[in-house]
């Protein structure tokens, strides 16, 4: 398995267009977001009949975040605190949703469409391949990538060395 900097580093290759990148900027989150909402759509506690305080917490998102979890921590702690901080946030948002009275999978499922085609034009405009078409894994590491760009590339080692 490649470590954090060779996966940042791999990915960056595919998105070096400053478009692309702005696309991802906004619509990482917005795929975390709606990926995980759509898994949090999946009552998983209560198809265990797991009683009610539990039940509500366990879904397909809190299933998903173990071994997503698991795999970041054979990256780093700082990739774990990251993440964590991503599906808290992401967490808030899904319950928001959920307050506001709006369809969870319905709405999840319209952001991720379009969150992704718009991705997809990002890639048309880099003239390259998304990163996950060749390792899957690469699914996971779009928010670290993110978080590394806002951040000024600490978590691939300094300014540009992602690039």
């Amino acid at each position: 398995m490649r470590n954090q900097r060779e996966y940042l580093a791999a990915y960056a290759e595919s998105h070096r267009h400053p478009t692309n990148v702005v696309i991802h900027l906004a619509c990482v989150p917005v795929i975390v977001i709606a990926t995980l909402g759509l898994l949090w759509a999946l009552p998983v506690g209560a198809w265990l009949g797991l009683p009610a305080p539990w039940a509500a917490w366990v879904n397909g998102a809190t299933l998903a975040a173990v071994p997503a979890m698991l795999f970041y921590a054979r990256l780093s702690a700082a990739a774990v605190a990251i993440m964590a901080l991503w599906f808290a946030a992401s967490v808030a948002t899904i319950l928001g949703v959920q307050a506001l009275g709006l369809p969870l999978a319905g709405t999840m499922l319209a952001l991720w469409v379009a969150a992704w085609a718009v991705q997809f034009v990002g890639h048309h405009v880099e003239g390259a391949k998304p990163s996950f078409v060749d390792e899957l894994p690469f699914l996971l590491i779009g928010p670290l990538f993110v978080t590394d760009e806002v951040l000024g590339h600490p978590l691939a080692g300094g300014k540009g060395a992602a690039a």
